[in-house]
C-alpha cells in the first residue's frame, strides 16, 4: 500500500508499467466534472470508475482484495476512512473471478484518505473503502483499475 498526495505521483511512475499512464489520466481530466461511471483507458488493461457516495459506519464496511488488478484510489472531494490489512492476516472467502473480488473478514487498521490524496492497493492489500471519519459524508473518488499484467491481451477470466 502506498498513500501520498497527487502532486507527488511522479515518484511512483517506475513502480509498475501502468502507473505513469494512470496518473497522467488523472492529471489530464477535469476530476471535478468527469461523469460518474466506468470509462475505459485501455480496454480491460486499465479503466476508471468515477464514484460519488456517502461514507458509511465502520460496521457496514466490507473487506475486499483483488487478484488481477491494482487499485489506484484518488479522493477528489471529501474524506474517507479506508481499512487496510495484508490479506494473510484476514480470513478469505470465495474469490469471484468475474468481478475480481475476494471477500475477506477480520480486523485491520483504518487510515484516512483526504481530498487530494491517493492510495495504491496491490493484490496483497486488503481494503475496506468508504468508511465515515466522524459521520457519514459525501465523497467523490476516482478509482483506476490497473491490470497487474500490462501485456495481457484478453479480458479477465
Amino acid at each position: 500500500m502506498i498513500i501520498d498526495r497527487i502532486e507527488n505521483s511522479h515518484l511512483y511512475h517506475t513502480l509498475h508499467p501502468g502507473f505513469k499512464r494512470a496518473f497522467d489520466h488523472i492529471h489530464h481530466i477535469d476530476v471535478d466534472s468527469v461523469p460518474v461511471g466506468k470509462q475505459e483507458i485501455d480496454g480491460e488493461k486499465m479503466y476508471v470508475l468515477v464514484q460519488e457516495y456517502n461514507t458509511k459506519p465502520f460496521e457496514q464496511g466490507v473487506w475486499e482484495a483483488h487478484r488481477r488488478y491494482i487499485d489506484l484510489q484518488y479522493v477528489v472531494q471529501g474524506a474517507e476512512g479506508i481499512g487496510y490489512a495484508n490479506i494473510n492476516h484476514l480470513g478469505q472467502g470465495n474469490y469471484d473471478p468475474n468481478k475480481d473480488f475476494l471477500p475477506l473478514h477480520g480486523a485491520g487498521d483504518l487510515v484516512t484518505l483526504r481530498s487530494g490524496c491517493f492510495m495504491i492497493l496491490m493484490p496483497e492489500d486488503a481494503h475496506m473503502p468508504g468508511i465515515a471519519i466522524a459521520a457519514p459524508a459525501p465523497v467523490r473518488k476516482i478509482v483506476i483499475k490497473i491490470s497487474i499484467d500490462q501485456d495481457e491481451t484478453r479480458p479477465p477470466a
